[in-house]
């Protein structure tokens, strides 16, 4: 049995809501006129420390109250012209406050609001420019350098380090340096119990009672898509660039080096990502439609090769209210734009997946894009692109670009993670780079996921941006309950979200397809209730005036006994869809208010999804 975090916790979550402020904690110089640290604070319960060294380094201390979550941690950045990791000199700090609302098209909550206050440092060597931006806000810290010089600049590597106490609780994914697909299992242990050898981000880390999870935002054409790797001799991790160099010019800023921070519910419901990332490209986001998608080729992969069978699911997608259907690998043009037109009769959209390298060139997209949209299709599946580099950057930003022109929606597969995009380019619906249900299609010796691999995504690979698991497979393989299944419908966020079993299996469970008949992939808000990675995740995620629980465990049968007091004043009514003494999915209601309380017993793995309605 679960309580809700305790007054304390919800007062210091309440108290980190106010803005934060930098301030000098000295500025004390050596007698070189070199040393020198700054005290990095705000109202909230994040603060920092940056100093420069006698030798001219700087380094980077975090905290969270009286926690630290980042020890003494180097930074720098080595250029072809010039080493700053060492020898500078300190020419000059300004400061401003940053107040921001923007909107996104998917994610936690579509409106936003940021508050931070940002300090740029400047320093010197050898007659070039270093300036490291550094932004504090309620739920985190982040940082990123500035090459302001004329002309071109080469990056050979970052000094880029994040030295977490090697006592820390870890979740850590495993690089693969070939795929760079981000699609392993979460290893969970000490930071010094951990192996040597590159992690993708976003990496949590719990010390103490306080969380923190790395990552990077803000990425473009301008640079490679970097990596954490472990020295498990000094349990620091350093920052690992894709290409031996990364050319920008003229002058660089680099990515934010990000670290949420906080108790779990304020690391959980963060938007550091997006608040970090460039404004939305894209003026008219009317054609932008998040949704629901059938997808046959995962009960079925032959079937995108059949008209017959994608109109088999144009039909199930129009008499369920579902917004969509992919059409996977084998499609053909001879018969797309049939299909097209036959799913707009019924006011269905079509997906279409493409391999990336068809699209590789300016000249296949300006030949493609527009009789991709001609026919009518809604938005692209691109695949296997499997590459952090820069080059792979550079050809984001070229479909991001032509994709917005043509109103055609994205969704990436076989890709790297999502750094902030979302808001950048608002028509970026989803994207894979996770150990998703792909991995669940029945197959004669195949074994089920880990149950702690479910409860881990909530708290790490989703929280970084839209994650298309495709979940809901009633007959994959698999550890979950059906209810818990049936709840990755609401605990993993995905603007476009693909439900991935056949026709036959949702129709012959009419109480699950009830629920998602009804589910959104559009959420105006996120609350953590209860979670403990690898073990449970409860979130609450509101549409309007109505609330959606999803729960899911990992581990042995329990009663969840959860809190409504996310909700408003008045009368409530609750429907859950709950694992019955079968295994079957049965549903019960009942009236409860803010101060209710919700018990629901779950088997193994299990779960629970609910809806909550305003009744007075």
């Amino acid at each position: 049995m679960h309580t809700a975090r305790s007054k304390v916790t919800r007062a210091v979550a309440a108290l980190a809501c106010a803005a934060a402020v930098l301030v000098p904690l000295r500025a004390a110089a050596a007698s070189d006129g070199r040393a020198q640290d700054w005290r990095l604070t705000g109202k909230g319960q994040v603060s920092g420390e940056l100093k420069l060294n006698n030798e001219g380094a700087l380094t980077l201390a975090a905290r969270h109250g009286s926690t630290t979550v980042l020890r003494p941690s180097g930074l720098g950045i080595r250029t072809a012209e010039t080493d700053f990791s060492k020898g500078l000199r300190f020419a000059g700090r300004s400061d401003r406050k940053v107040h921001e609302t923007y909107t996104t098209t998917t994610g936690r909550r579509t409106q936003h609001t940021s508050d931070a206050s940002e300090s740029t440092f400047t320093f010197r060597k050898d007659g070039r420019t270093l300036k490291v931006v550094i932004r504090v806000s309620a739920d985190g810290l982040a940082y990123r350098y500035v090459l302001p010089d004329k002309g071109t600049v080469t990056v050979l590597g970052e000094s880029t380090e994040y030295a977490v106490p090697p006592s820390a609780d870890s979740f850590l994914l495993p690089y693969d340096n070939g795929r760079q697909d981000y699609e392993s299992a979460h290893d969970h242990g000490t930071v010094a119990d951990a192996k040597s050898g590159d992690y993708g981000y976003p990496s949590l880390f719990h010390i103490g009672s306080s969380w923190m999870l790395i990552e990077e935002a803000d990425l473009n054409s301008s640079y490679g898509g970097s990596r954490l790797t472990l020295d498990s001799a000094t349990d620091r991790f350093k920052l690992t660039l894709p290409d031996p160099a990364e050319v920008s010019g003229p002058g660089l800023t680099t990515p934010w080096r990000t670290m949420v921070i906080g108790d779990l519910a304020t690391v959980t419901e963060s938007d550091l990502p997006t608040d970090l990332a460039a404004p939305s490209k894209v003026a008219d986001t009317s054609w932008i439609k998040p949704g629901r998608a059938a997808w046959s080729w995962w009960s079925d992969g032959q079937s995108p090769t059949s008209l017959d069978a994608q109109k088999k699911f144009v039909d199930f997608a129009a008499r369920e209210g579902w917004e969509y259907i992919l059409v996977d690998s084998g499609w053909s043009n001879d018969w797309m734009p049939e299909l097209t037109a036959y799913a707009k009769e019924k006011g269905v959209g079509v997906w279409a997946w493409v391999r990336w390298q068809t699209i590789d060139q300016q000249s296949e997209r300006d030949r493609l894009f527009p009789q991709y949209k001609s026919w009518g299709i809604a938005g692209l599946k691109i695949d296997f692109l499997e590459s952090d580099g820069q080059d792979r950057m550079r050809w984001y930003d070229g479909v991001f670009k032509d994709s917005a022109k043509h109103q055609l929606m994205l969704n990436f597969h076989g890709a790297t993670i999502p750094r902030g995009q979302e808001r950048t380019w608002p028509q970026m619906m989803s994207v894979e780079a996770v150990k998703g249900a792909e991995g669940t299609r029945p197959k004669p010796g195949r074994q089920p996921f880990p149950a702690a691999h479910y409860t881990t995504l909530p708290f790490t690979r989703n929280l970084i941006g839209p994650m298309d698991f495709t979940p809901v497979t009633f007959t994959g393989v698999r550890p979950t309950s059906d209810a818990a299944e049936l709840a990755l419908s609401v605990v993993y966020e995905s603007g476009v979200q693909h439900f991935a079993d056949s026709v036959e299996s949702y129709e012959s469970r009419p109480l699950e397809l009830k629920f998602l008949n009804q589910v959104p992939t559009v959420w105006d808000d996120t609350k953590l209730v209860d979670g403990d990675p690898g073990d449970r995740a409860v979130l609450a995620r509101r549409s309007g005036d109505t609330w959606y629980l999803g729960a899911i465990t990992s581990g042995e049968a329990r009663t969840l006994d959860e809190p409504l007091n996310f909700l408003g004043k008045g009368d409530w009514r609750i429907e859950v869809w709950k694992d019955g003494p079968d295994g079957k999915v049965v549903t019960e209601t009942q009236e409860v208010t803010a101060t209710s309380r919700l018990k629901v017993d779950v088997p193994k793995n299990g779960g629970f999804a609910a809806k909550l309605t305003k009744t007075g």
